[in-house]
């Protein structure tokens, strides 16, 4: 990888976590290279290369790799667990490793290769407390006082989970934008649509937070499992069908596991025209 300074431009590869797309920068060995000026010529569809988030590999002092995250609109993540799996799977191809210990903003992550070539991921503990999540004031996380009766979960990042009959019908982008910047949510929020088919299935469509809407969010599907086992709806080992496809969720003892599939689908570099002046 070259650095983003270079005359030779900048080298990066494009994957996917059920249609959950990413650029990701391989930083290693160097000073990070991302701002958020970066990040949002790079995350237009139009006129860079477009992503739902930016991930990008740094060396880990108690870790395998570290990873930063960042949104189309240029700014940060704190979590984001389909790109967590898509670095992961790629960092084990490239050591022949079968399990890493990733240091992000959410914490030190776990991640292993599954059968059938899935890879899961432990996303942690989720954050419960209404100060941890974050939200503005005291309130019973369980049932927020917004209207649909939503439930709020952290997971390195803020969700609010409304429960509904058909996730086909919501109007994810009018509502989703709306919640997104709801004030009792004061770094914005994560907006997740659920429809619990039964204790075991859940289907589930999403708004990201500088991002709008996405084939599938490994966070949001964490943090839509815990908020409907808290409801009594579902129990902690789960099938979640998103948008993207499906993905597996077991909250355990020791954090929620997330496991699905990945996709590497081009190398590529950005032109030095491209990133003069970013």
């Amino acid at each position: 990888m070259q650095d983003a300074r270079a005359d030779t431009g900048l080298a990066f590869m494009k994957m996917h976590g059920l249609g959950n797309d990413f650029v990701i920068i391989d930083s290693r060995g160097r000073a990070p290279v991302t701002t958020p000026a970066l990040a949002r010529a790079m995350g237009d569809r139009h006129r860079g290369v477009g992503f739902d988030q930016l991930a990008e590999i740094r060396d880990g002092e108690d870790s395998d790799i570290s990873l930063d995250f960042w949104n189309a609109d240029g700014t940060r993540a704190g979590a984001c667990g389909n790109a967590t799996r898509c670095v992961a799977s790629h960092v084990m191809d490239e050591t022949g490793a079968s399990r890493l210990t990733i240091r992000t903003a959410r914490g030190l992550l776990e991640a292993r290769r599954t059968e059938g070539g899935m890879v899961s991921v432990n996303m942690g503990p989720p954050q419960r407390a209404w100060r941890d999540i974050p939200l503005a004031r005291e309130v019973d996380t369980l049932h927020l006082p917004i209207e649909g009766d939503p439930v709020a979960v952290g997971m390195g990042n803020p969700h609010c989970v409304f429960f509904v009959e058909d996730a086909e019908a919501v109007d994810v982008a009018g509502r989703g934008a709306e919640i997104e910047h709801h004030p009792l949510f004061p770094e914005a929020t994560n907006v997740e649509f659920a429809e619990v088919r039964a204790p075991d299935e859940i289907r589930m469509r999403v708004w990201e937070r500088g991002t709008g809407i996405t084939l599938a969010c490994g966070s949001g599907a964490c943090a839509t499992a815990v908020a409907a086992h808290l409801r009594g709806l579902a129990g902690r080992h789960l099938r979640m069908q998103l948008d993207g496809g499906w993905l597996e969720l077991d909250w355990r003892e020791d954090g929620v596991w997330m496991t699905g599939p990945v996709a590497h689908v081009f190398d590529a570099t950005l032109s030095p025209a491209f990133l003069e002046g970013l």
